[in-house]
């Protein structure tokens, strides 16, 4: 392997950013989240989904407003102390399931959604595990279903990939020949970018 290939970040390098701050994003207080999870939502074209997958759900701050959107959702995170914050925030919502769950490592087996939301997690990986994440969730995605991606896009050195590379990774599938995905609509925001794509 290429020493210099940047690597995908560990759980504990998660467990770590916890340990220091409970709520390291300001998920719960800023006011750019608070606009961006408005946005988020807004851009979902379903009234109501059957079942949602959310990939990284941290403190479940937008896990909270994707709920009231599906019939059942299922949120993951590869820590666990924000899980249980996740878990006490939603816990008047019982369609709402949390797991602690590394992708692509691990993945729901035999479960299919109709809507998928990767918000602010596919950076964290090295290209080939986003290569291997997204196979997994295209095979889970349900004909018509929904994927929507939303990504902060200025660089951090210590992510192996930008925002900007997931979504142009995941575009770049919209447009082959053949493929079972096609991009719906897009847009950018000052330090942000957010995409929906579908399942053929």
């Amino acid at each position: 392997m290429n020493p210099n290939q940047p690597s995908t970040l560990p759980p504990t390098y998660f467990d770590d950013v916890y340990r220091a701050n409970s709520d390291p994003w300001n998920f719960e207080t800023s006011p750019y989240e608070r606009a961006k999870y408005a946005d988020t939502v807004a851009a979902l074209p379903g009234e109501l989904y059957d079942s949602g997958f959310e990939v990284g759900c941290s403190l479940g701050v937008l896990t909270e407003q994707l709920a009231p959107k599906c019939r059942h959702l299922l949120a993951i995170d590869v820590a666990e102390a924000p899980l249980e914050r996740a878990r006490q925030r939603c816990a008047q919502l019982p369609q709402v399931e949390f797991e602690r769950m590394m992708l692509p490592a691990e993945f729901p087996v035999g479960r299919s959604f109709d809507l998928i939301v990767l918000s602010e997690v596919g950076y964290y990986w090295a290209l080939p595990d986003l290569q291997l994440a997204s196979e997994k969730l295209l095979n889970a995605l349900r004909p018509g279903g929904h994927l929507l991606l939303v990504h902060w896009t200025p660089p951090v050195h210590d992510y192996p990939l930008t925002g900007d590379e997931v979504h142009e990774f995941f575009l770049a599938q919209a447009v082959a020949p053949d493929s079972p995905l096609k991009h719906l609509h897009g847009h950018r925001a000052e330090q942000y970018r957010l995409d929906l794509l579908a399942r053929r």
